[in-house]
């Protein structure tokens, strides 16, 4: 579930100091992009609708270096559309 949702400030900043303290991986969804910037290391991020793109560093730093790689409108959200599943 979403980390962030429904959290006061004050939880929020423990949760986040306890992700920062913590010495292993720990794998995090969430839409919230501040709370990803502060916290995220390492990103692993589906792109393209095909793709996944392993990247190291914040949340920022990676949606800079997307632009770089696929250009300015790959930062803006797209509509997503459905796609029925088939099998080969």
């Amino acid at each position: 579930d979403e980390p962030t949702n429904d959290l006061d400030t004050e939880t929020l900043s423990s949760l986040e100091n306890a992700l920062l303290d913590f010495p292993g991986c720990a794998v995090i969804t969430s839409h919230d992009r501040w709370f990803l910037d502060r916290i995220a290391t390492h990103i692993l991020a589906w792109e393209e609708g095909s793709n996944w793109f392993w990247f190291e560093g914040n949340f920022a730093d990676y949606e800079k270096n997307k632009i770089e790689r696929l250009g300015a409108d790959a930062a803006r959200p797209h509509r997503v559309t459905y796609r029925k599943l088939h099998r080969d």
